[in-house]
């Protein structure tokens, strides 16, 4: 699924390519793809683009008359910049939105529908997208900490929680534990404040580093190769493989549809998690698909 690093380079791709453009046309292919109805998809036609914002792991297009377009793409969904026009082909294609420079479309893998437009009015409309996550390059050690701590979850749900950090999924949740050296199961109340620390410190790198990776890798040009599984990653998508950092085999803990790798050696003391052991913390713990997890609302106060 496209995390905060993919989302901030789609969004700098689209600001110089649509920023000011009138959105012609939305064509939308898929019937599961629209999850709003008022105000219409049309409505947006004809007006021209003012903003683009991130909001998690969603992306909005702000146009004339403050009505936003809020992408979802969850976890096979992509955009790509075509020329103006460009057709949207079943099963893959789901929607296409012409400007005078070009089209973008937006494209799902596999047969689960995942992926999901709003169309929405002003601030309300989006707040009500908005899960409510603290944006870590906002914050300070102490916001971090009071946020991480007010429940005790694992580390790994905290990470991936929406409504406790913005933008954080399972790909880079990996890479931020081996980055910090801790154990995806260790608890969020029982982290002693130089863990914290490092946590935090590694949250910040590892996104930006990846931010800066990507947007190099774009090179100007439009994202197209955005996937959960890089070469250069330390342990998410490694299983077996060895660890950049001591050589130790990476491991994985699966459950239902989720699935976090880690380092024996460099973030558990050389212990194996095993998955039979920790079922019943996993069940209690995380949501069982991805679609629980992002659908997560604000929390309430």
């Amino acid at each position: 699924m496209p995390e905060l690093p993919d989302i901030v380079v789609y969004i700098e791709a689209l600001d110089a390519r649509i920023r000011g453009q009138m959105l012609e046309k939305i064509r939308i292919v898929s019937p599961f793809l629209l999850r709003s109805v008022d105000p219409p998809p049309s409505s947006a036609e004809g007006k021209r683009v003012r903003e683009l914002r991130r909001i998690g792991k969603r992306i909005a297009i702000g146009l004339e008359e403050d009505i936003w377009l809020v992408l979802h793409l969850m976890i096979a969904g992509r955009l790509h910049w075509q020329k103006r026009g460009a057709k949207v082909a079943r099963p893959r294609g789901l929607a296409a939105f012409d400007f005078s420079t070009g089209t973008l479309t937006w494209t799902e893998a596999g047969t689960k529908k995942r992926a999901s437009l709003h169309v929405v009015r002003g601030e309300a409309g989006l707040d009500t997208l908005d899960p409510g996550g603290l944006e870590v390059f906002e914050a300070d050690l102490d916001r971090f900490a009071a946020v991480l701590t007010a429940a005790n979850h694992t580390l790994k749900r905290a990470l991936t929680d929406p409504r406790l950090f913005s933008g954080i999924g399972n790909a880079y949740s990996d890479e931020i534990l081996w980055e910090a050296r801790l154990s995806p199961l260790a608890l969020s109340q029982k982290l002693k404040p130089e863990e914290m620390e490092r946590l935090f410190s590694a949250v910040r790198a590892t996104l930006g580093r990846w931010t800066g990776e990507l947007r190099a890798e774009a090179a100007g040009g439009f994202p197209e190769k955005v996937t959960a599984f890089r070469e250069n990653m330390a342990v998410h998508g490694r299983y077996k493989q060895p660890c950049p950092r001591c050589g130790a085999r990476i491991q994985r803990i699966r459950y239902a549809e989720n699935e976090t790798n880690y380092c024996p050696h460099c973030q558990t003391s050389g212990k194996l998690l095993a998955d039979r052991a920790l079922s019943r913390l996993l069940r209690e713990d995380w949501p069982r698909t991805p679609e629980e997890l992002e659908t997560l609302t604000r929390k309430s106060g």
